[in-house]
């Protein structure tokens, strides 16, 4: 199958926004009311939540939720608390050469994904990435030098907390450096497990371990794949080949001196690259985020496009993905 991937600029919430979340918005109901709406939380809770949690983004919530109908449902959605399930796979590391660069695999199900690669200037802050549900972001980079992306963390947790595509977006909207970010992912509820490596344009970096049921872990490893200090879903491990992606990206990085493209090149191969789509997710795009460039790209095996936070060009693209079937209508995201 083809995805259309679409690279949309609009600095303040707006028409093209608005579009986007309507033509989104019957799919996106379908996920979040698979558990029945009155599974989720209501709008004053989902609002306490961000007010409490992340009270600099309120007014942009507000606004976005006006612009999305003002609607209850679309409100309790928006704020990303408590939401269904996540589950993906996801390999991300932070390349060993002179420049600081973070190269990522999006392993997904090709029918729950936005496509969508977002540039904003919400509340003045630049951002560029890969939108989830038209608010929250799956990768991403700031004009302050912050680039990150997640991997699922390998752990059957829920809680209360927020879905893991918002908390990135609060930082990028937020935060400026290093020392921020590890502060947010400290303190803001995640509703399950995730890892979130964050670089600068310095090329410091850490890799934050999130889940719902204790203390969030920072760990100065430049690898994640979908476990964290060890393997706690055995059956989840083996499928997903979790420990033997990490070791393969460890090997590269320790043993393998190469440049910046033959590292993302590493990406575009098994074992990390995956066309497992029968079973649920496969690999839908590689992003390289080059911080200190203000630049990333997106990769797929026989093409590359390029954007920069300070040159970005709205276009779109479709992409012939190798062993997708055409998705069926997905519950779960």
């Amino acid at each position: 199958m083809s995805l259309h991937f679409k690279a949309i600029s609009e600095d303040r919430p707006g028409p093209v926004w608005a579009g986007l979340f309507d033509l989104f918005w019957p799919s996106y109901r379908r996920w979040w009311a698979s558990e029945g709406v009155f599974g989720r939380p209501t709008y004053r809770e989902c609002r306490i939540a961000i007010a409490t949690h992340m009270p600099e983004i309120l007014p942009l919530y507000e606004e976005l939720c006006e612009l999305a109908g003002g609607g209850d449902s679309q409100a309790r959605f928006l704020s990303f608390y408590c939401p269904p399930r996540y589950l993906s796979g996801c390999s991300q590391a932070i390349w060993q050469g002179d420049r600081p660069l973070l190269v990522r695999n999006y392993d997904y199900h090709p029918g729950a994904f936005d496509a969508i690669l977002l540039a904003t200037r919400w509340q003045g802050r630049r951002v560029i990435g890969m939108s989830d549900g038209m608010f929250g972001l799956i990768d991403g980079m700031n004009d302050a030098g912050l680039s990150l992306s997640l991997t699922f963390g390998g752990r059957r947790e829920v809680g209360e907390g927020f879905g893991i595509p918002l908390i990135l977006r609060y930082i990028l909207q937020t935060c400026e450096t290093l020392d921020d970010a590890a502060a947010v992912l400290q303190r803001v509820p995640c509703h399950m497990s995730y890892n979130v490596t964050v670089l600068d344009r310095q090329r410091r970096y850490f890799t934050a371990y999130l889940t719902p049921d204790r203390p969030s872990i920072i760990s100065r490893v430049p690898v994640a794949t979908n476990h964290q200090e060890r393997v706690e879903w055995s059956s989840h491990a083996r499928f997903t080949a979790t420990v033997e992606r990490q070791r393969f990206l460890l090997n590269r990085l320790t043993m393998h001196p190469e440049t910046q493209d033959r590292f993302i090149g590493v990406f575009l191969r098994p074992p990390l690259y995956s066309t497992a789509f029968s079973s649920g997710f496969g690999t839908l795009y590689t992003a390289a985020y080059m911080p200190a460039e203000g630049k990333m790209q997106v990769w797929w095996p026989d093409h590359v496009w390029t954007h920069s936070l300070n040159d970005f060009h709205a276009g779109s693209q479709f992409i012939l993905i190798p062993g997708a079937a055409p998705p069926p209508p997905p519950l779960m995201g």
